[in-house]
């Protein structure tokens, strides 16, 4: 999936759990950006693009570890013991960014290293993804509407 399509569903994850924390500002932050971390291990990602983040990409292929639960389990554990504060918004940006990648025809594996393959039939920047891009955003609006109405 492309960039705006994880950072959409990432808002609407973060208007979802708003009421549930203390320090949404810290809580948005950290959710935006660990929506972008996976795709790290790409050339052609917007984060992957960084000149300092390449050398990064010899020694790693894309949907490899950084597309898996795995990494994102063992850097939330990690979380918990240095910021505790941050283990919830990393792993909702991180995990939300494998499920909907999961949904693309190249999928993910969800359990690196273990093989097998999670995936479906979304071409990464298809009709369908665009679809599915509007469909969060006017569902981020909805929510937004209602969240400043409720306060």
């Amino acid at each position: 999936m492309m960039i705006k399509t994880h950072l959409a569903m990432s808002v609407l994850v973060a208007i979802m759990f708003f009421g549930q924390v203390s320090n949404k500002i810290l809580f948005l932050a950290v959710l935006l950006v660990s929506t972008v971390i996976p795709d790290i291990d790409t050339g052609f990602s917007t984060i992957g693009k960084k000149w300092f983040l390449r050398p990064l990409q010899f020694f790693v292929k894309h949907r490899g570890i950084f597309h898996s639960f795995t990494f994102c389990i063992v850097v939330s554990f990690f979380l918990s013991y240095s910021w505790p504060l941050l283990v919830l918004p990393f792993f909702l940006g991180y995990g939300f960014h494998l499920f909907l990648d999961s949904f693309t025809k190249d999928g993910i594996m969800p359990f690196w290293p273990w093989r097998k393959t999670s995936s479906w039939h979304i071409t990464t920047g298809s009709r369908m993804e665009t679809s599915f891009f509007i469909v969060l955003i006017v569902v981020d609006l909805l929510m937004f509407v209602l969240l400043i109405s409720q306060m």
